[in-house]
């Protein structure tokens, strides 16, 4: 894994979840008066006990700091999120004794829809998610570390330079390749997502890039019955993700 630098995470479940999977948290700013809070005085106490320092500001201060406007009265200063590898991702799956789940988004720029996919691949148990170094949403925006409600701090990330040299290390692997795409003819419930699975998610305007989709093994479409043509990317990502956690609960 590599590491650099620091980032500001904001919100009381982003701080507390960074704090208790083990991020090295050199600071916490706190709004003044915060201690008196039962919740509050929780993250204070946990962020003490893992050598953080504590700093008790004006609310306008936390203000100024902001990048999201929902600090919620705290602000952790922490190390920079360390990523994984693409074998690290499927290590994880084999120590869990589990067909691989991942996620891969193709140029996802929106802060809030990564974070949004972070959460959900956590909770429905995904192994990974895979992003790309370009033309995506970088975590070093406090926007991803407040929409993910502390996920990103328990969910593997692979950053790489190419997604298709990325799917191609996956299907090596013995990993199926699943693209999104609303105009796909087959629907997700017509599909078998019990074997190893990485479900590739694309951009909110233009969907998945061509060669991307080229790649991939095969693509479904989640059936739409409102006039809108397709979800959000973030949304895609949590219905694919809890069909697969449906299917293989029913398959043990």
């Amino acid at each position: 894994m590599t590491e650099s630098s620091t980032t500001k995470i904001e919100g009381r479940n982003a701080v507390l979840e960074a704090i208790r999977a083990g991020r090295t948290i050199d600071r916490v700013y706190v709004a003044s008066g915060g201690d008196k809070d039962r919740s509050m005085g929780r993250i204070i106490a946990l962020a003490k006990s893992a050598g953080a320092v504590i700093s008790d500001v004006d609310r306008r201060k936390l203000d100024q700091m902001s990048e999201t406007g929902a600090h919620q009265g705290v602000i952790a200063v922490a190390s920079e999120y360390s990523y994984s590898t693409i074998a690290e991702i499927l290590a994880i799956a084999s120590e869990r004794g589990e067909p691989p789940l991942l996620v891969i988004c193709d140029e996802i720029s929106d802060p809030h829809n990564l974070g949004a996919i972070m959460r959900s691949a956590e909770g429905s148990g995904a192994h990974g998610v895979v992003i790309p170094k370009r033309r995506s949403a970088g975590f070093s925006s406090a926007v991803v570390e407040k929409s993910s409600a502390g996920a990103i701090s328990h969910i593997a990330v692979a950053r790489v330079a190419n997604i298709s040299a990325a799917i191609r290390e996956l299907k090596s692997a013995g990993v199926w390749v699943c693209g999104a795409d609303s105009g796909s003819g087959s629907t997700l419930w017509e599909r078998d997502f019990t074997p190893p699975i990485a479900f590739v998610v694309g951009s909110e305007g233009e969907g998945l890039g061509r060669l991307v989709a080229e790649n991939c093994d095969y693509l479904v479409r989640i059936p739409m019955f409102g006039k809108v043509e397709s979800l959000n990317a973030s949304n895609a990502a949590a219905i694919l993700l809890y069909e697969t956690a449906r299917q293989r609960s029913l398959k043990q």
